[in-house]
């Protein structure tokens, strides 16, 4: 699979925005081609409760709160965009993976099968949801498609507090679709099976790609009993079982974690469990940083989901 999910499609942006419940943060990208560069960017703190993210309820119970942080952002780095690449938490998204042995030819008639499809495992009615999706993995058993549904509601929380702020959402994607997205859209991608762990504050995603196909999603909330290794460990038996897997040739972990060195002992978690090494996710790999921007891991968490997110856009255009 190319590029992931998205609930509206949009030319290239030069400029992303990530409204997640511990910050509002936004980057701005400069060059062109292979030379992308972030020029600049800014994070804007909410205070804990401002924003909780959810499938089904209310995500702003403080939008303007939220409002505040996102315009103080936009302030900071000196820049008004009129459209953006908006990010939004994992936990706004159900995502599915849906298999048929034939596919239907015209576009409605996929829509519909689609969200019959999906229907009876998502908690909310789909005729009330934003429901897209991409092909995935084909085989002899047929195609596959990824699918992410999200509350139509929930969605215009997000994108009403960009067009408050004078900003229209040009596109909409979950965080760990645009960590993803980091490394399809910037150079080759890792061939083979490749495992993705995206930590967060709420919550942990698990991917598996193989080549550029996305063949397993998990997402965790971090108030589950069960411990991340735990769910790597009962991820790898299943891609063992279920999905053929004969081993990861590259395993990236990347994000923020809930206490203070939570990603690092996930990694050292991680080496021991698989017995391989795990690479930090680096947006550095698609675009550069100016010289007065001091990387740090914190900061590379920040700007990993925004550049990928970047990247797509100037990816898909150039495709069209």
């Amino acid at each position: 699979m190319s590029l992931l999910a998205s609930w509206l499609a949009s030319p290239p942006l030069d400029a992303a925005i990530e409204i997640a419940p511990e910050a509002v943060s936004i980057a701005v990208l400069g060059g062109r081609g292979q030379h992308a560069i972030v020029q600049g960017y800014a994070v804007e703190p909410l205070p804990g409760g401002a924003l909780v993210p959810s499938l089904t309820a209310v995500n702003m119970p403080d939008r303007d709160v939220v409002v505040k942080a996102l315009r103080a952002a936009c302030d900071s780095v000196g820049v008004r965009p009129r459209r953006v690449a908006l990010v939004v938490p994992d936990l706004v998204g159900k995502v599915s993976l849906v298999r048929f042995e034939q596919t239907p030819t015209k576009r409605d008639d996929l829509d519909q099968l689609i969200r019959w499809q999906i229907k009876k495992s998502t908690p909310f009615p789909t005729e009330d949801a934003c429901v897209t999706y991409t092909p995935g993995a084909r085989g002899a058993g047929g195609n596959e498609f990824v699918v992410v549904a999200a509350r139509r509601e929930i969605i215009r929380e997000y994108e009403g507090v960009c067009e408050e702020a004078g900003i229209e959402a040009g596109l909409v994607d979950l965080a760990t679709f645009a960590v993803v997205n980091l490394f399809l859209s910037s150079g080759p991608a890792p061939t083979g099976d490749w495992l993705v762990v995206h930590m967060r504050p709420e919550y942990t995603s698990i991917v598996i790609l193989r080549n550029e196909d996305l063949i397993f999603f998990r997402n965790r909330a971090e108030g589950d009993e069960e411990a991340l290794q735990d769910v790597v460990h009962q991820t790898a038996m299943y891609y063992q079982d279920r999905l053929s897997g004969r081993g990861f040739s590259r395993i990236l972990l990347g994000g923020l974690g809930k206490t203070v060195g939570a990603v690092d002992m996930a990694r050292r978690n991680l080496e021991e469990h698989m017995g391989a090494q795990v690479e930090t996710i680096d947006p550095t790999r698609g675009a550069t940083l100016t010289d007065r921007i001091t990387p740090t891991p914190e900061l590379m968490a920040t700007l990993s989901p925004l550049v990928g997110m970047l990247l797509r856009t100037r990816r898909e255009a150039v495709a069209v």
